[in-house]
C-alpha cells in the first residue's frame, strides 16, 4: 500500500505533454468564451443558451483537471514553487473569462421567458437549478469590466494571502523537547495518551506562532477587507448574506440551528467539566486536554489496519461504499503521513476526469485518525454519488458538503461503540465521539462568532495579532463557557485554521453537516436498509437543489428548530452516558 497518493493518472508531472496541451486548450477555451460573449446580442435565445452551456462545460472539465492537479501537488509540498507558478497561470486564464461569463449570466437572466426555454430543451433542463440560481444572482453581478477586474485582483489579493498563510503554517519550525518538528506533527500530539506530552506540545505550538503571527494577521485583515469590499460593490447586506446565498440556504435555517445550539451549550459544558474533573483539573478543562483520551483505547492502527476496519464497518451498512473505500486504499487515493512542507489537517478533493477522489490526511495511527479517514472517505462517496451529473452540476454547497462525511463518522462510531464489551473501551469510544461533537458545536460556534466579530471590526480598523487573539479568547469564552480553564485557552486558533483564509464563514457548515448527518443517521437506525436508496438520492440532490429542498428528500424541515434539537439530543444522551461511565 502506498504512503502517498498517486497523481500520475491525472498527469505524470508538470512536464507531461498532456498537461501542456490542456493548459493551452484552457487558454483557447477562454478566448472562445470571450468571442462568444461578444456575439450574444445577435444570437437567438435558444442558440445562445445552448452554446453558452456547452462552452462552460468544456471550461469546467479543463479547470477541474488542471487546477485540481496543481492544488494537490501544492498541498503535498507547499515548498514546491512549480505548483504555485502553474496554479497562478491556470487561475489567470480562468479569471480572464470572469467578465464574459458574467455577460452570459446577465444576458440569460434578462430573457423574459428564460425558464420556459430551459424546459423546452432536454440538455438545458438538466440545468434548471443552475438557471434559477442565475436569475437570483444576476442582481449581484458587477457591470462592465467589474467581474474581470475583481477576478484579476483576487489573484494577487485574497488567493495570494491564503497561499502565504498555508506556506507559513506548513513550514514554521516548532521547537519541542530539544528537537525541531512541524506544526502538523505537534498538533497531532494533542491526542497523545501522556498528559506531559500533550501539555509540552501545546506550549510548543503556542510558542511557535510568535514567529508568524504578524504576517498571518496581515493575511487575515487583507482577505476580510477584500470580502467586505466585494460585498459592498455587489450590493450584499453583509458577508454573511453573501455566504448564505452561495450556500443556497435560508437565514431562517441558520437561525434555527444556532438557536438550538445555544440551548444545548450548557450540556456540552457539563461534558467538559466532567472530563476536567476526571483528569484532575479544578478550574475547567485546559485546552491541551481537550483531546485527551479517556478509558482504555491503546490500539494503534497502520494504514492497512485502517483499511480492514473501515471496509468491514461499511460492508454491513452500504456494500457499494465499502467497495469504493477498498479501491481508495488499493489504488493510492490517499496521502497518509505528516511531513515537512505538507499541508496540515485533512481534505478530500474530487478528481472528475478519473471519476475518483484524492484524500490528504496527517495519519498518526490513533483511532481518531481512522475516524478522520472515514470522514474524508464520506466526501469521496458523495463525489461518487454525483458522478452522473452534468459537468456544471458537480458543486454542492458548503453546508451540504459535510453531510456524507459526518454520516460516515456516525456509522463508524455507532458500530464501534455497540461492539465494545469492556466499559473502559466503550468510554474511550464515546469520549472520542464527544470530542468531535464538541468541536462542531463549541469550537465551530466560536469560529463563527470570531469571524463575525472580525467583520464587524475590519471595516473601521486594522486588527493586529494581539487584537485577533483577544477576539478569539472572547469567542471561546462565549462558546465553551466554564467548561474550559479560563487561563488555558487557545488564542491563536485564527492562525492555524485555514478556513478563515478561504470561503467566507466556512465554519457553520460543519455544525450544519454534523447535526444534519446525525438526524439522518437516526432515520437510518429506524428504517435500516430501506434508508440507503433515500440517502443516495439525497446526496445526488445536493448539487441541484437548495439546502431546504434537499432535506425534504428525507422529509426534514430545516427551518424547524425542533429538528436541530432532536439531533442535538442524540449528543446530549451520549453525554449522559459518558457521565455515568466516568462516575462508575
Amino acid at each position: 500500500m502506498n504512503d502517498v497518493w498517486n497523481l500520475e493518472p491525472i498527469y505524470c508531472g508538470f512536464d507531461d505533454p498532456k498537461f501542456a496541451s490542456d493548459l493551452a486548450a484552457l487558454q483557447k477555451q477562454a478566448a472562445k468564451i470571450e468571442d462568444f460573449s461578444k456575439e450574444l446580442p445577435d444570437l437567438a435565445p435558444m442558440d445562445g443558451l445552448k452554446r453558452g452551456i456547452a462552452l462552460q462545460e468544456e471550461l469546467a472539465k479543463l479547470v477541474d483537471k488542471l487546477a485540481g492537479y496543481a492544488s494537490l501537488r501544492q498541498a503535498a509540498d507547499t515548498k514546491n514553487p512549480e505548483a504555485g507558478s502553474y496554479m497562478g497561470q491556470i487561475m489567470a486564464a480562468y479569471s480572464a473569462v470572469a467578465a464574459p461569463l458574467a455577460a452570459f449570466r446577465e444576458w440569460a437572466a434578462k430573457l423574459p421567458n428564460l425558464m420556459e426555454l430551459v424546459e423546452q430543451d432536454n440538455d438545458l433542463a438538466d440545468y434548471r437549478f443552475l438557471f434559477q440560481c442565475m436569475l437570483e444572482s444576476s442582481r449581484y453581478i458587477l457591470p462592465g469590466t467589474g467581474e474581470a477586474v475583481m477576478a484579476k485582483m483576487e489573484l494577487s489579493g485574497g488567493n495570494a494571502w491564503s497561499d502565504m498563510q498555508q506556506y507559513l503554517t506548513s513550514t514554521v519550525p516548532v521547537a519541542y523537547r530539544g528537537t525541531t518538528t512541524n506544526l502538523s506533527a505537534i498538533r497531532n500530539l494533542a491526542y497523545d495518551a501522556d498528559p506531559a506530552v500533550r501539555k509540552d506540545a501545546y506550549e510548543a505550538e503556542i510558542a511557535c506562532y510568535d514567529r508568524i503571527k504578524d504576517a498571518v494577521a496581515y493575511a487575515l485583515n487583507s482577505i476580510k477587507l477584500e470580502t467586505i469590499s466585494d460585498c459592498q460593490l455587489r450590493g450584499f447586506a453583509s458577508p454573511l448574506e453573501r455566504t448564505l446565498k452561495q450556500c443556497n440556504m435560508k437565514r431562517e435555517t441558520l437561525d434555527a440551528m444556532l438557536g438550538a445550539m445555544d440551548e444545548y451549550l450548557p450540556k456540552f459544558w457539563q461534558y467538559l467539566k466532567v472530563k476536567s474533573k476526571a483528569l484532575g483539573h479544578k478550574n475547567g478543562l485546559p485546552w491541551y486536554d481537550l483531546f485527551a483520551p479517556m478509558g482504555k483505547s491503546s490500539t494503534k492502527f497502520t494504514a492497512e489496519d485502517a483499511k480492514t476496519f473501515l471496509v468491514e464497518q461499511f460492508a454491513s451498512f452500504n456494500p457499494e461504499e465499502a467497495d469504493m473505500i477498498a479501491r481508495a486504499f488499493d489504488n493510492a487515493w490517499i496521502d497518509f503521513y505528516p511531513r515537512d512542507g505538507k499541508a496540515g489537517g485533512a481534505f478530500c478533493s474530487g478528481v472528475e476526469c478519473l471519476g475518483e477522489s484524492r484524500i490528504l490526511t496527517n495519519f498518526d495511527g490513533m483511532f481518531t485518525d481512522v475516524v478522520t479517514l472515514a470522514h474524508e472517505l464520506g466526501h469521496a462517496y458523495h463525489n461518487f454519488c454525483i458522478r452522473d451529473h452534468r459537468p456544471l452540476n458537480k458543486d454542492y454547497s458548503m453546508p451540504l458538503a459535510e453531510t456524507a462525511s459526518t454520516f460516515n463518522e456516525c456509522v463508524v462510531m455507532a458500530s464501534a461503540i455497540n461492539k465494545a464489551a469492556d466499559p473502559q473501551e466503550k468510554l474511550a469510544l464515546i469520549e472520542s465521539q464527544l470530542q468531535d461533537a464538541a468541536q462542531i458545536i463549541c469550537d465551530i460556534y466560536s469560529r463563527y462568532r470570531f469571524e463575525s466579530m472580525v467583520f464587524e471590526n475590519r471595516q473601521e480598523k486594522f486588527m493586529n495579532a494581539d487584537n485577533l487573539c483577544e477576539l478569539m479568547l472572547q469567542a471561546q469564552k462565549e462558546c465553551y463557557g466554564d467548561g474550559l480553564d479560563p487561563d488555558c485557552r487557545h488564542p491563536y486558533m485564527w492562525v492555524c485554521k485555514s478556513h478563515y483564509y478561504g470561503p467566507t464563514f466556512y465554519n457553520f457548515p460543519y455544525a450544519f453537516g454534523g447535526l444534519f448527518a446525525r438526524g439522518l443517521y437516526a432515520q437510518y437506525e429506524q428504517e435500516g436498509a430501506d434508508f440507503i436508496p433515500k440517502y443516495k438520492k439525497l446526496l445526488y440532490t445536493t448539487t441541484v437543489a437548495t439546502a431546504e429542498d434537499t432535506a425534504k428528500v428525507a422529509g426534514i424541515d430545516l427551518t424547524d428548530r425542533n429538528f436541530w434539537r432532536s439531533a442535538l439530543q442524540t449528543i446530549a444522551d451520549q453525554i449522559d452516558l459518558f457521565c455515568q461511565l466516568v462516575e462508575a
